[in-house]
Formats: C-alpha cells, sequence, structure tokens
C-alpha cells in the first residue's frame, strides 16, 4: 500500500513548505524543521516523502530514525549520520576517531570538545552539496547525539544544510532541553501534524476503496480511528481483504490488520500508555484516573499524561476507548493470568468502594475461577439483576462462579437449582446434567443430598425430573427421602407430599391415596415459596379434573395461583399448569386473559421457553374456541421456539393442539408428519400424552382408520377411569367414540355412549353431546337434540360444532323435504366453518363436492326483503348481521364495543321487526349492507371435530 501521506491534502500543503525550506538551504539559509504531532499521526510518512524530494534538487539525503535501544550507547545517532555523509576517506577516518574518542568520555562537557571538529566536517561537505539531515523519532535518540544535533543546528543559519527532525506532541523529560532550544532559533520552523479530519479521512479512502464504498464508510472509519492513519490503514487493508475474499462489507471491518495497528499504536506511546490502557480496558465505563491508577498502583499523574497520548493518538476519546472493540483487543493481547488478576484487582476494588452488584460480579465472571466468601452473595445478587433484564447468559455463569465459590453445601445445592432454572428458561435439556448431581446412587450420595436439598429445591428438582419424562427418578428420589431421618419433619414431610402431588398431577398413576385432598391452607394467604406454588397449582388441576366435581374449587386456587406468583424460573410450571387447570374447568375467559398478560411478561423478560410453554396454553385455548387457524399459529411457533429434546415431555401439548388444528382444516400430511414425531419414554401415560393419544386418534378418524381410532379413544377412557379422571373437559373420549362409531355405521352403539355422556355431561359441553346424540337418533328426537345443540353452542360454544350442528340440522330437514329451512341451515353452517378454518367441512358444504348431486346452489346469500330490513336501525342491522354468522352474545358485544344486555335487547327487536324467533332463522346476509362479519373466536368446551367425506356428518348431509 502507498504511503498515506501522499494521498491527502491535509499533508501537501506541509510537504510544500518543506520544499520551500529546502530551496532556501540550497541557497545557504540553512534552516530546521521540527515536525510534532500524536504517534502515528504520519510524521514518519511525511519525512519519506519529502525524503523522495530531496535529491531531485541535488541535495544529499542523510536520512536515520532514532532508536530506543541505542538510548544507552553515546553518539548511535551520530555515527549513523556520519555514516550515510559524502565524506572523503581522511574526514570519515578523523570523525570515526572523534567519535570514538568523545564516546569514551563519561562527562557531558568533556564530550562536547569534539563537537567543533565534528560539526566542522558536515559544513565542509555542505559546501560542495546541500545537505538535508532527517531523523525520524529525534526523541528517541541516545543524549550525545541529541547535544551533537543541537549543537550543529545552532550553526547551519548560513550554511546549505537543513535539518528535518520529528518528535511526538508530548516529548519527555530527556528532550525537553532540546525542544526549549529548538522554539528560540530563528531558524526553525515548527510543523503540527494532527490526525485526519473527517473530510482528510475521506479523501484517503478515495484512494484506496470504490467511491460509493468510500463514502458509505468514511464516517465509521473515521469515528472508530480519531483519524489515526495507522489504524485507518489497518481498517483499510481489512476491508480490501474482505472484499477480495468475495466477502460483502456492509459495514466496518475489524480483522487481524485493525488489530495489529492498535497494538502497534500502543507500543509506539512508550511503556506507560499499553499499561493505562490495559487498565481502562479492564473498568470499561469506570476507567477515571482515579480508578486506572489505584488498579495498576501507579501515581495519577502518570494515568493522566498517559491518557492525554491516547486520546491524542486517536484511541481514546473523552475518556473511552473510540472503539469498543479496541479495548478488547488490547486485553487479548494480554497473557490470560495477567488479565486475570487485573479483572480480580477492580472486582475487589469495586466490592471495597460500595459499587453495585452487577459491576463487582462483571470483574468477577470474567476473571473466573473461584473466589472468597464475600463474592457468593455478590454474584447471587448480581444473578438476579441480570435476569431481571432478560442477560439470563451473564446470569448463568454468576450462579456457576458462586456454586464454585461456595463453601455451604446446602448453598451449593440450591444455587445448582437455581441454576438449573436459570439453564431451562433458555433450553430445558441442558439441564439434565446439573439436576442429575442431585439425585442420590450410593449411600452416601443420599446422605449428601438430604443434606443439602431445600423444601423449596427438592419440589424444583422433581419438576424439572418429571418435565424430562424421568418420572420414575424422581419417584426415586422421593423414596429415598422419606427413607432418610433428615425429611421426617413437617416441613420436609410437606414438601415430599407436594413433590408426590406434582408428580401425580402430571402422571395420575403415581397418585396417593390422599391424592385429591386439599392441601394444609390451601384458601388462606400463599407464601412465596415455590414448593408452596407447586402445591397448590397441583391441587388445582387435581380438582378440575375430580370425577367428584370440584370445578369451582379448582377456578378458584388456579386464579389464586396466577394472582399471588410472579413470572420465575422457579414458578414458571405452576404458573403454566395453574392456565391449564383453568382450561380444564372450561374457564377460557379466565385463562386466555392471564394467559396473554403472561406472555407480555415473558416477553419482556427474554424466556423463549417461557414464552413456548404459554403459546401451548394459547393454541389450545383457540383450538377449544374453535378458531383453527389461530391454534395451528400459536402452536407451531410454541414448538419453534425449542427443540424436541428441550420440550420433553411437554411436547404432547403442542403436538396434540397442532394435529388437531391441521386435522380439522384438512392438514392432513402436516398432521402425520407430527404424529412422526419421537415421544418421551412412558409419556402414554401421562397427562400431556392423553391429549396426544386424543388427536392421533382424531387424525385417524380423519384418514377412515376407524378401529384404530377407536382404539385411541377407548385407550383415553381406560385410563381416565383408572386415575379417577372421567371428565369429558379433559378428553371427551366417548363423544369421539360415538362419532367412530357412527362413521363405522352402528348408531346404537354411538347412542349408546352419547346417552351416557349426555347423564354425566356439565353444562358446558351439553351442546356437543346433543349434536352427537341427535346424530345417532335420527328422527323427530333426533331433530329435537340437533335445536336443542343448536341452542346451546348459539350462546357461546365451540364454532366447529356450531357448523356441524347447523350443517347435521340441514341434513335433518331435507330428510323431512323441507328444503328451503335445510338449505338455509347448510348455507349458515357454511359460513360459520369457513370462518373458523374448518376447510374440509365447508368444501363438503358446497353441493356437488362430497356426492355431485348438485341438489343445492353454491352458498349464496339469501337476503331479506327490503321492506323488512328498512325498518331496522344501523345498530340493529350489525348486531344481526353477527348473530346471523353464529357469532354468541357476548362476543357480538365485545365486537360491537357494547354491552351483552345491550345485545339482547337489539336481538328482541329484531326478531320482532323480522318476525323470526330466533338467531338460527336470521340471514346470512343482511340487504342493506356488503361488510363481511370478522370472525371473533368465542369460547367452547368439546375442541373441533375432524369432518370428511367419509365422517358421518360430511356423508349424509346432501343424501
Amino acid at each position: 500500500m502507498r504511503h498515506l501521506a501522499t494521498q491527502i491534502s491535509e499533508r501537501t500543503e506541509q510537504l510544500a513548505l518543506l520544499g520551500k525550506l529546502l530551496a532556501g538551504a540550497r541557497q545557504g539559509r540553512g534552516r530546521v524543521a521540527l515536525l510534532s504531532g500524536p504517534v502515528a499521526s504520519g510524521k514518519t510518512a511525511l519525512l519519506t516523502d519529502f525524503g523522495d524530494m530531496a535529491p531531485a534538487g541535488g541535495a544529499v539525503l542523510l536520512d536515520c530514525t532514532g532508536d530506543p535501544a541505542e538510548s544507552a550507547l553515546p553518539f548511535a545517532l551520530a555515527r549513523r549520520i556520519f555514516e550515510s555523509a559524502p565524506l572523503t576517506s581522511s574526514a570519515r577516518a578523523e570523525a570515526t576517531r572523534l567519535l570514538d574518542e568523545a564516546g569514551a568520555e563519561p562527562e557531558a562537557h568533556e564530550q562536547m570538545l569534539a563537537m567543533p571538529k565534528l560539526v566542522t566536517l558536515l559544513l565542509d561537505t555542505a559546501k560542495e552539496q546541500p545537505l538535508v539531515i532527517s531523523v525520524d523519532d529525534v526523541h528517541a535518540s541516545d543524549p550525545a547525539s541529541l547535544r551533537f544535533l543541537l549543537y550543529l543546528i545552532r550553526r547551519i543559519r548560513h550554511a546549505r544544510v537543513l535539518v528535518v527532525l520529528s518528535e511526538p506532541a508530548r516529548p519527555g523529560p530527556e528532550q525537553r532541553n532540546l525542544h526549549a532550544e529548538l522554539a528560540h532559533l530563528p531558524h526553525c520552523t515548527r510543523l503540527r501534524i494532527r490526525l485526519l479530519s473527517p473530510a482528510g479521512t475521506a479523501e484517503l479512502l478515495e484512494e484506496f476503496l470504490p467511491p460509493a464504498a468510500a463514502a458509505a464508510h468514511a464516517a465509521g472509519f473515521h469515528d472508530l480511528t480519531g483519524g489515526s492513519p495507522l489504524l485507518l490503514r489497518g481498517l483499510i487493508e481489512d476491508h480490501l481483504t474482505a472484499v477480495e475474499a468475495g466477502e460483502s462489507t456492509p459495514s466496518v471491518v475489524r480483522g487481524e490488520h485493525y488489530a495489529q495497528a492498535v497494538i502497534d499504536c500502543l507500543r509506539r506511546l512508550g511503556p506507560e500508555a499499553p499499561a493505562v490502557a490495559r487498565g481502562m480496558a479492564v473498568l470499561g465505563e469506570a476507567g477515571t484516573p482515579k480508578f486506572v491508577a489505584q488498579l495498576l498502583d501507579i501515581p495519577g499523574k502518570t494515568v493522566e499524561k498517559a491518557a492525554a497520548d491516547l486520546s491524542r493518538s486517536g484511541l481514546l476519546h473523552q475518556g473511552a476507548f473510540r472503539d469498543p472493540r479496541a479495548g478488547a483487543l488490547v486485553l487479548d493481547a494480554m497473557p490470560a493470568a495477567a488479565v486475570t488478576r487485573l479483572r480480580t484487582r477492580a472486582a475487589e476494588m469495586f466490592y471495597a468502594y460500595g459499587f453495585a452488584a452487577p459491576e463487582v460480579a462483571r470483574h468477577l465472571v470474567a476473571a473466573g475461577g473461584p473466589g472468597a466468601a464475600w463474592t457468593v452473595p455478590v454474584l447471587q445478587e448480581a444473578a438476579e439483576y441480570a435476569l431481571a433484564d432478560g442477560d439470563t447468559e451473564f446470569a448463568r455463569h454468576a450462579l456457576a462462579l458462586a456454586q464454585e465459590s461456595s463453601q455451604d453445601d446446602q448453598l451449593r445445592a440450591s444455587l445448582k437449582v437455581k441454576l438449573a432454572g436459570v439453564t431451562w428458561r433458555a433450553n430445558p435439556a441442558d439441564v439434565d446434567v446439573q439436576v442429575a448431581q442431585l439425585l442420590p446412587g450410593t449411600a452416601a450420595e443420599a446422605d449428601a443430598t438430604a443434606g443439602q436439598l431445600s423444601t423449596s429445591d427438592l419440589v424444583v428438582t422433581v419438576a424439572y425430573l418429571a418435565w424430562s419424562g424421568r418420572l420414575g427418578k424422581a419417584a426415586g428420589l422421593l423414596d429415598t427421602l422419606e427413607q432418610h431421618p433428615d425429611w421426617s419433619g413437617d416441613e420436609e414431610r410437606t414438601a415430599l407430599t407436594t413433590a408426590r402431588h406434582w408428580l401425580a398431577m402430571l402422571s395420575p398413576s403415581l397418585r396417593m391415596p390422599d391424592g385429591l385432598r386439599t392441601p394444609a391452607g390451601a384458601g388462606d394467604a400463599i407464601a412465596g415459596a415455590a414448593d408452596t406454588a407447586h402445591r397448590h397449582t397441583a391441587w388445582a388441576v387435581t380438582a378440575a379434573l375430580s370425577a367428584q366435581g370440584r370445578r369451582a374449587d379448582a377456578v378458584s386456587e388456579a386464579t389464586r395461583v396466577l394472582q399471588r406468583y410472579q413470572l420465575n424460573d422457579g414458578f414458571i410450571q405452576p404458573l403454566v399448569f395453574a392456565l391449564w387447570a383453568l382450561v380444564y374447568t372450561d374457564r377460557l375467559d379466565l385463562a386466555q386473559p392471564w394467559c396473554e398478560r403472561l406472555l407480555t411478561e415473558s416477553a419482556d423478560r427474554h424466556a423463549p421457553v417461557w414464552q413456548a410453554l404459554l403459546m401451548s396454553v394459547r393454541a389450545e385455548i383457540a383450538l377449544r374456541q374453535g378458531d383453527l387457524p389461530a391454534a395451528r399459529r400459536h402452536a407451531e411457533w410454541a414448538l419453534s421456539r425449542m427443540s424436541p429434546k428441550s420440550w420433553g415431555l411437554g411436547s404432547c401439548l403442542p403436538l396434540a393442539t397442532l394435529v388437531q388444528a391441521h386435522t380439522g382444516m384438512g392438514g392432513y400430511e402436516e398432521a402425520r408428519t407430527l404424529l412422526g414425531w419421537a415421544m418421551p419414554k412412558s409419556f402414554d401415560r401421562t397427562l400431556p400424552g392423553l391429549h396426544y393419544r386424543r388427536a392421533r386418534g382424531r387424525w385417524n378418524l380423519a384418514m377412515g382408520r376407524y378401529h384404530v381410532a377407536l382404539e385411541d379413544f377407548l385407550g383415553c377412557g381406560q385410563l381416565m377411569e383408572e386415575w379417577g379422571c372421567d371428565v369429558p373437559e379433559l378428553v371427551p373420549w366417548r363423544l369421539d367414540a360415538a362419532e367412530t362409531w357412527l362413521a363405522l355405521g352402528r348408531a346404537d352403539k354411538a347412542r349408546e355412549l352419547a346417552e351416557e355422556q349426555l347423564a354425566r355431561s356439565p353444562e358446558q359441553l351439553r351442546g356437543v353431546t346433543l349434536r352427537v346424540l341427535g346424530s345417532a337418533t335420527g328422527g323427530r328426537h333426533g331433530l329435537q337434540h340437533l335445536h336443542d345443540a343448536a341452542e346451546l353452542l348459539e350462546n357461546g360454544g365451540d364454532r366447529v360444532q356450531l357448523a356441524l350442528t347447523l350443517a347435521e340440522l340441514g341434513r335433518a330437514y331435507r330428510s323431512l323435504d323441507n328444503v328451503n329451512r335445510a338449505r338455509m341451515l347448510v348455507r349458515k353452517a357454511w359460513h360459520v366453518a369457513k370462518a373458523s378454518g374448518a376447510e374440509p367441512l365447508y368444501r363438503q358444504l358446497i353441493p356437488g363436492y362430497a356426492d355431485g348431486d348438485g341438489e343445492f346452489d353454491v352458498p349464496v346469500h339469501e337476503p331479506v326483503p327490503q321492506q323488512d330490513t328498512a325498518s331496522l336501525t344501523e345498530a340493529e342491522s350489525r348486531v344481526a348481521m353477527l348473530a346471523a354468522h353464529g357469532h354468541t352474545n357476548r362476543e357480538i358485544a365485545a365486537k360491537l364495543y357494547v354491552t351483552v344486555s345491550t345485545v339482547e335487547q337489539h336481538l328482541t327487536r329484531i326478531y320482532r321487526k323480522l318476525n323470526v324467533k330466533r338467531r338460527r332463522d336470521l340471514p346470512t346476509k343482511l340487504s342493506a349492507s356488503d361488510l363481511q362479519p370478522e370472525v371473533i373466536p368465542g369460547p367452547s368446551v368439546g375442541g373441533p371435530v375432524a369432518v370428511l367425506a367419509s365422517h358421518p356428518v360430511g356423508a349424509g348431509l346432501y343424501n
């Protein structure tokens, strides 16, 4: 690369001035030029360019550079000047003799005796040819040579000699005498060399980069380097290297050339500046001169001077590194042990001054290795701050170091559990190793575990083991501790019972005889311990699934957990399962806002695992509301946030939701692929596994694999009866099996199951049950069941189930030859199915799609006569339109921002004006408006049903 000084106008003027001084020297007007400027500001390049100019005018160039290694050798620099001078052999011999004799003298005044003769030798040479004596880094020369130069400079005023010297912006103590002497000489010209301006930087880049790249990078290059030619050269070379390698360079590239430039810049500043730079790099924003001086144990004045040099060189700006990466490069160039010592010293210093825990811990973590006892609480506190800011990576490092530094066995175990929680927040698959260390194998390990685990830690550990599918390991840990004398107290026994309840919640086959008993203090204020949260949540889920009907207690307990526990590592699983308790009790109106609130909080905490768990619940809520597209979207998002291994046992939940959503929307191949996922061991005997088994059965039913589907549904029922949680809100297996029997042509068996379900169904599931019963019964009795089902589902139910019911009603009326009534119901069913995303269903409702008979027209809008709708107000028209498309009163109220009572009043007037008795008699389109209603998910119980050509409902619509 060419010398940078020749490429920019900011150096051209200085070259021109040196040219004028040389012209004067040729005419016998001797001059001296002193170039001063920051390290690596381009002084050497300027001297080199000028040295190339000097011989062109007939001058003899004598150039050399001060060398710190020769500073103890008298006349080392002077010898090099004479060696390159055009002397005769006798003059050269004389010069050598004088330099040898003078160099042997110990005293400066005795060395001065040789100066007149040495200077005369050079001046005599200048009579023949002009001399240009160029000395770069004159400040690094030996003292004797400096005295020789000063003696020479005083005597060249009327000689054909030009002396050009370069020195740093701040000369050292040894050079101040020379500097002061030169400043008073009339024939001395001083040139101040500054770093490049932004314009100079841009001009320099234009010499080496394409115009567009130069313009794009000029500001960034200048901000990082302050205009230092040395640092700029490193950036330019790295940029060109990247371009040659075919890389895209939209931003500044900092590679090995830039790194070397930073180190070279420090080296040229002398011994103090690199040390201060290292101190500032370690301290970061706290790198004030006071703290740097204390860290390095050097005087504050020394730090201030070195910092000024660093600023002049372009590395620092306003007391900090211009480029944070430069600070990192400074530390990278240090031995690791030296960095560790500085980090440790910085942590001790910050701790003594009372700095905040995160500031102290940052140095402790960077230093690594176990620390003193005082570091443990500091690291714990810093981890809490980091978690609040969403910095899980630093929190993990801080907790790991605290665990390594602690000498307390119980505290180490607690920190290990806490670390597992933080790790679990980012990737549950990485928790196994940490939790496995707490599992007892031998008797000695059992004693150690018993002495280390606290009651809260035990429950959280069991929860992590259960999540990974290691229910047997978790139960074994509880068996071990139950036999240990240290776990015989009331608090310990309560923790063991809570852990048992948690396992039983996930796998009811592990339930103890008293598993349904209300935990102690269930109605009291809940404390903040993790074991308490798990205890109350486990009871809420168990009560929600109790066949004895404890729905109100379950809702109350789940709501209390959600209200009183903050989103945190130890509480995330209890909060998620509290939401599931609300889902199982069909309180979607409570579950949805709580779920969305927690999702917002988890997004602010940068916890992808938390978000995935909560979004899985949100997907199930959408599924039970009959909003298939939303269910699919939420479940896919949840699964994308974690790997299958990280999902562990919980993978069954979003997978089950997604399989059912795909099946209901006609995505059969997508559902097939999902069912090919590897499941955790023994998943089928767990609560999440029950969801998965039911979803698999729904897909088998949709694919016409009726006997396989029946096996899945009856298997669900067998497990639920065995577990004592035979409630349809968990899995409506009787209804699923009844639909399968219908598909097999066994209406008698379907009716038997539907009647059995009707006898035990809660009000929320009654509409779905009546729909299945009506389909199985047929005739006028079946028609009445379908009417009752539609009435219930219209007032609040699964939208897919509503579409199915309306379609079945249409089929029933067609069988009674009431074609107009049947056509209207089928059209309404088509609208509801399409709005719900149930593609197989709404396609079957298009005449000719399933059987090609073409008896009904393709669904069209049947407007009410204008004279009827004209009497409706605008508000009534909106309510009528939404009601006609299957929205419940609550959904209409939310859509139009009115109360439910207002909607009811509007509907009463609408029925009277249009002379209809119920909402399904309303037309699907009002002639007064072409506006299509927006889909509003409504609450439901049973979940969507896959309707295919082979499905009893779909197959019989137009027969």
